[in-house]
């Protein structure tokens, strides 16, 4: 069983999927990666949520993210279950569903927690970026559906904070002001990277506009 932090490598592996096999970082190629587990197939919850992945396929698209779902069932139940998810959901899978039924997968990246369930996946999110590296780790129970709205929020700071030398505050959406980090110092440095100006709230809280927009 392996216990992944962030800025740990995402291992890789190879397993079959409702798309045929994939080996995981070929998959991602240079793009980031969404990798989230599912307790199992033909129940309610993750049919919501699948499809509304689904739904989400252009944002995830313009922000150069590939979408990976896993369960431990067989390839041929996610073949049938997806056209249950496109019917129900009025949407059509896009994505491959990991057929993770040796659990290979799964504990790799400690999908299954046996206090919870013995058997089956937890509801796990995994984001993953162009270096391979782990960047978010989000676990829910296997009652509660997943905000994917949060998921790209989540990708859309990642993204923003790791060109820019900011970071983003509480409830931050794409186009909302952001902090300077506090390391900066330099106020030749930050009339050139910020020439909108800030707001020095207090001299480790200094607001700026959103430096992209």
């Amino acid at each position: 069983m392996s216990h992944l932090r962030l800025g740990d490598t995402a291992p890789d592996f190879e397993q079959e999927s409702s798309a045929g096999p994939i080996r995981f970082h070929e998959y991602l190629g240079n793009s980031w990666g969404v990798l989230f587990s599912h307790p199992a197939d033909f129940t309610p919850v993750c049919t919501t949520e699948l499809g509304y992945t689904a739904k989400l396929a252009d944002e995830f698209a313009k922000r150069n993210v590939k979408v990976l779902a896993l369960s431990v069932d067989g390839a041929d139940s996610h073949s049938k279950w997806i056209e249950d998810i496109n019917d129900t959901q009025s949407t059509k899978v896009n994505f491959p569903i990991l057929a993770d039924k040796d659990r290979k997968v799964s504990e790799l990246y400690d999908m299954i927690h046996p206090n919870a369930n013995a058997t089956l996946t937890v509801r796990s999110v995994f984001i993953i970026d162009p270096n391979k590296k782990v960047r978010l780790i989000i676990t829910y129970p296997a009652s509660t559906g997943r905000n994917f709205n949060e998921i790209l929020r989540v990708i859309d700071s990642l993204q923003l904070t790791d060109s820019h030398s900011v970071a983003t505050p509480v409830n931050w959406e794409d186009g909302d002001d952001v902090i300077i980090v506090p390391s900066l110092q330099d106020e030749a440095v930050i009339k050139q990277k910020f020439p909108k100006g800030y707001k020095a709230v207090r001299p480790y809280l200094r607001i700026t506009p959103q430096p992209n927009k």
